[in-house]
């Protein structure tokens, strides 16, 4: 069995390790023609996700690790915190070249420049048709091409796109700021607008923000605005708010710059054998902390599905039904920590640490603890 792979980012090549070691035969198509290796900024990868990239064969020692996570308002009162075991907090640009060397390790071929036009199925395969006028022909495809998925539309011309959900993030490193970080803990600062933060090795403090922005703005948008202008107004939109003052003093230049986006329920993740995975099916956007985790998860789910089910479309629908409850719940979680990164009033603030310490913690362990077995056998 052969898998054409539509995205070579993060959840590309999980997947076609995840296949490879099912069994299954894949190539991975890419539609930039270089590779990238300073895209991006960080993101965590919780235990959850660790655990599948182990099945795929990628150790847990990149980035930094994370194992507390501490929730505190604009005046440094802790709000409530969450522990257990270590994330990991890593450039998606190191994520991806860890991911990238071990497909080609593994003899997995990519191809660059292979921008996705159109599919056309048969009854016992695919054939893709690429922007340069090329062709390529496998058993089933999968699209791993992000949440603005061309797969995605080939499925179901009607299906719904990113929501852009009233928020801009940007990220830099604050120098000899005074702000104190206990080891292996990130901070989150929720006040006139969110602040996450944590100790790094070199001493320096990294820091990355939501800024609350009615009006959507692309990336390019985003990027035609001086470093020192967004800066600028970093500083006037927490004012006085601590320790968001502090690191923002220290710090000169902000890095990234990027809209958050969600994705909408969507609704049909797989047609004839076509399939989706990852951002493309389901980004919970970057408040719940598992969007590249759920993207290793369902590369893994996928693999065991195709080993154990041989009819393809089955294997599909046992994959969705697998995969769609948690993805959602997630999602739904995310969208409320959304709403609360926008500023949260007097009340929501005074009943933050019960929650903390009764929801959040259930939910947080609930998910970081969910392991894929990959020896047990799926069932339809």
């Amino acid at each position: 069995m052969k898998a054409l792979v539509i995205g070579g980012g993060i959840a590309g090549p999980a997947t076609a390790l995840a296949l490879r070691k099912a069994g299954i035969d894949s190539v991975v198509f890419e539609a930039y023609d270089g590779t990238a290796d300073d895209v991006g900024g960080v993101l965590s990868v919780a235990p959850n996700g660790l655990a599948a990239l182990r099945i795929v064969g990628l150790d847990s020692d990149f980035g930094e690790p994370v194992r507390r996570m501490v929730m505190a308002d604009n005046r440094g009162r802790v709000l409530g915190s969450v522990e257990g075991e270590p994330s990991r907090v890593v450039w998606r640009a190191d994520l991806y070249r860890r991911l990238r060397d071990l497909a080609t390790a593994q003899q997995i071929k990519v191809e660059h420049g292979k921008r996705l036009v159109d599919v056309q199925t048969r009854e016992d395969g695919v054939v893709a048709t690429f922007s340069d006028g090329s062709t390529e022909s496998g058993d089933l495809l999968v699209g791993a091409d992000g949440i603005r998925s061309t797969v995605r539309t080939i499925i179901d011309p009607a299906a719904p796109g990113p929501e852009y959900v009233g928020l801009l993030g940007f990220g830099s490193h604050a120098v000899n700021s005074g702000v104190r970080c206990d080891p292996e803990t990130m901070y989150f600062v929720f006040g006139s607008s969110f602040l996450g933060y944590w100790a790094q090795p070199d001493g320096t403090i990294a820091w990355f923000n939501n800024l609350a922005v009615a009006e959507p703005m692309t990336a390019a948008e985003i990027a035609a605005v001086p470093s020192s202008t967004w800066m600028a107004r970093l500083r006037e939109a927490y004012g006085d708010d601590m320790p968001a003052k502090q690191l923002l003093a220290h710090s000169e230049t902000v890095i990234g710059g990027l809209p958050l986006e969600i994705m909408p329920s969507v609704p049909r993740w797989h047609r004839d054998r076509m399939v989706l995975v990852g951002d493309s099916a389901h980004a919970p956007s970057a408040s719940s902390g598992q969007g590249a985790s759920l993207a290793a998860e369902s590369a893994v789910q996928l693999a065991r599905c195709l080993r154990d089910i041989r009819d393809v479309p089955t294997a599909f629908a046992t994959y969705e039904r697998l995969r769609r409850p948690r993805v959602e719940a997630i999602a739904a979680r995310a969208a409320r920590t959304n709403s609360n990164k926008r500023g949260i009033g007097p009340i929501t603030r005074l009943l933050m640490p019960l929650v903390m310490k009764t929801v959040g913690q259930r939910a947080f362990t609930r998910d970081q603890n969910y392991r894929i077995d990959w020896d047990a056998q799926v069932s339809r």
